[in-house]
C-alpha cells in the first residue's frame, strides 16, 4: 500500500449549507383549474404543489428583474 495523506477537512458546516432565503407569507386567491394542475402535477413528482407555484413565480419575476 502507498503513503496515505491525511487531507484537512475542506467542507463547509452543516448551518453553511442551509441557505435560507427571507419567505413572506401571503394569501392569494387562485383559479381552481390552476391549483388542481399544481396538485396533480405534484402528486407525480412527489412534491409540494407550493413549492411548484413558488417556483414559477421566482423563475417569472428573475425572468423580468433581468431584462428591467
Amino acid at each position: 500500500m502507498e503513503k496515505l495523506k491525511v487531507v484537512e477537512d475542506f467542507l463547509p458546516s452543516p448551518h453553511q449549507l442551509v441557505l435560507k432565503e427571507e419567505n413572506v407569507k401571503v394569501t392569494i386567491s387562485l383559479i381552481k383549474n390552476s391549483v388542481d394542475f399544481f396538485k396533480k402535477e405534484a402528486k407525480e413528482h412527489r412534491t409540494s404543489y407550493q413549492k411548484m407555484i413558488r417556483q414559477v413565480l421566482d423563475w417569472y419575476s428573475a425572468n423580468f428583474q433581468k431584462s428591467a
